[in-house]
């Protein structure tokens, strides 16, 4: 198995991945140009875990300064195993790309959001040494605005 960066030309194996995740895509020339994005952002990265051509999984990591205190962090933004791939290591090999690329940024710190349901992800986190938050903090969202210029100027 080999972990590499992912490649525009991967747009429709990452497609896949993220229908098994729960997110359907079909625009694999939005997901090309996703993952380009990515490619030019020097503070995120994106790999995939390849065997023989195939594509098992995916990683998409990010990082940004502390406000309050000297360092920065990391933050797993997506994290898929294929289905056909699981039990095999491959996630875990994702996770420790993801957290060297964070440490070689100078991040201290890893984070990583998991919806409720997936318990099994919890557990697979856990046993790499995250630490739960339940508890101790909330996730707050809210959609912004399209304010982009030469956008359409919201009603």
């Amino acid at each position: 198995m080999r972990i590499r960066p992912v490649h525009s030309t991967d747009a429709a194996a990452v497609n896949e991945l993220l229908h098994q995740l729960g997110y359907p895509q079909d625009d694999a020339a939005g997901t090309a140009d996703r993952i380009k994005s990515w490619g030019a952002d020097p503070a995120g990265a994106a790999y995939v875990a390849e065997v023989d051509g195939d594509l098992l999984g995916l990683v998409a990591v990010h990082t940004c300064p502390f406000f309050e205190r000297p360092g920065s962090w990391g933050r797993i933004v997506a994290l898929v195993v294929s289905d056909r791939a699981r039990r095999r290591r491959v996630g875990s090999r994702l996770v420790a790309a993801a957290e060297l690329f964070a440490a070689s940024r100078g991040c201290v710190r890893m984070e990583v959001t998991s919806a409720d349901r997936r318990l099994a992800a919890h557990e697979f986190y856990r046993r790499r040494g995250y630490l739960s938050q339940t508890g101790r903090s909330s996730r707050f969202l809210r959609d912004l605005p399209d304010v982009r210029p030469g956008r359409p100027a919201a009603p």
